[in-house]
């Protein structure tokens, strides 16, 4: 197995880190990345293989000691269904699959609807920046309205799912992580006084139902119950936001026709632009036995990265993959991942992109860029620092 450097704060890469991508699939399923000392795969038939094997998982072998600064951050990690693995794993995503129902996300259609409709109506004139006029308001208002927070704490919970957030960032210091921890405290404070007040005072929204679910005699702890609700927010907020930015940039940089937006062709569009520029890069699995995938051995305890956007790209897997074609065919890509951990909130995010694009487009037809786009620093995580355009 060969090797390969490549600093992912490097700006050349953080700009387009696709070539290097091209670069480590030309040497064979799998590469050592030095930068990370990381076994990691852009293979779209490893990764999917990895993503669904039992022998692989989230749960490390081994951990790490905890420093002490940063036990406020994994005691909430300690309870994410998304850093666990059976039994606990399958009793807690059941458990949320009750409250956290297809009905329910339909529902959220309206909302969506008035909002997006609402944010596109109220653009500045002149040029400004659609992240922060659109793709960040977006879907935290909707996640502080399917949660049932108040939609005025949207500004807070945006401020901590970023600063939490940079704990999987590349390069992370010291400050990022007090920011981290400041958040974190803060949020699980306002959580853990807001789950009470709703066990006294029921409402119509998802963590009224999430107390209220139960499987078998069981349901979700006060921890939990937390956990699951910053997940949802960290995990579906962060990644929609940096979807929306960097399929706008895609549809205005190739200039790909309104007919795209369609009620019959915004699903093929959504999914084109998922794959062809994804919101996470990178997504690691840990080795319980002895297993061989494609020609490599992993022993106990080992780590591999799987890399969803080179996945996505594979050429053994898409034909013409570096090309933006909104009517391709469906085909399944990686970029919500697979398997057992595949990501619960990826109706919730196709749902979101698949009304409010159209919207956005439909009220902006001449919406047009005013500078070029560029990266923000924020490597496995993918998305833009600005978007500035004009309408």
């Amino acid at each position: 197995m060969q090797s390969l450097q490549q600093p992912p704060k490097d700006p050349a890469f953080v700009q387009n880190p696709y070539p290097f991508y091209e670069r480590a699939r030309a040497l064979g399923p799998f590469f050592l990345w030095d930068d990370y000392t990381l076994v990691c795969t852009g293979n779209a038939a490893a990764v999917n293989a990895i993503f669904r094997d039992r022998r692989f998982g989230r749960e490390p072998v081994d951990p790490l000691p905890i420093p002490p600064h940063l036990a406020p951050f994994y005691a909430v990690e300690a309870h994410s269904m998304l850093e666990l693995e059976p039994p606990r794993h399958t009793r807690l995503r059941n458990l949320v699959l009750r409250a956290f129902t297809s009905r329910r996300i339909a529902g959220l259609a309206p909302d969506i609807t008035a909002l997006a409709t609402e944010l596109a109506e109220s653009f500045p004139r002149g040029d400004f920046d659609l992240l922060t006029a659109f793709a960040q308001p977006l879907p935290v208002r909707i996640i502080a309205r399917l949660l049932g927070v108040p939609e005025e704490m949207a500004p807070d919970l945006l401020r901590w799912s970023n600063a939490m957030v940079g704990m999987y960032m590349a390069g992370r210091t010291r400050e990022m992580e007090d920011r981290a921890i400041a958040a974190t405290t803060d949020f699980v404070a306002f959580l853990r006084a807001y789950v009470e007040e709703r066990r006294a005072r029921p409402a119509d929204d998802l963590i009224t139902q999430l107390i209220a679910a139960e499987m078998e005699g069981e349901k979700l702890s006060t921890d939990e119950l937390i956990s699951t609700c910053i997940l949802l927010l960290n995990a579906g907020h962060e990644a929609t936001v940096h979807t929306i930015g960097n399929g706008v940039k895609t549809l205005l940089e190739t200039r790909t026709p309104l007919s795209a937006l369609a009620p019959d062709a915004i699903e093929a569009t959504v999914e084109e632009i998922l794959r062809f520029d994804p919101p996470l890069h990178m997504f690691t699995r840990h080795a319980y036995e002895e297993v061989e995938v494609m020609g490599h051995t992993f022993r106990r305890g080992d780590q591999v990265g799987l890399l969803l956007a080179a996945a996505n790209r594979d050429p053994g897997q898409w034909d013409q993959p570096d090309r933006f074609i909104p009517t391709r065919p469906a085909k399944p890509h990686v970029s919500f991942g697979a398997g057992l951990h595949f990501c619960v909130g990826a109706p919730l995010a196709r749902l979101e992109l698949q009304i409010a694009l159209p919207i956005l487009f439909r009220r902006h037809p001449n919406l047009t860029l005013v500078a070029s786009p560029a990266y923000a620093d924020v490597y496995h995580f993918h998305g833009l620092g600005a978007l500035r355009v004009t309408t």
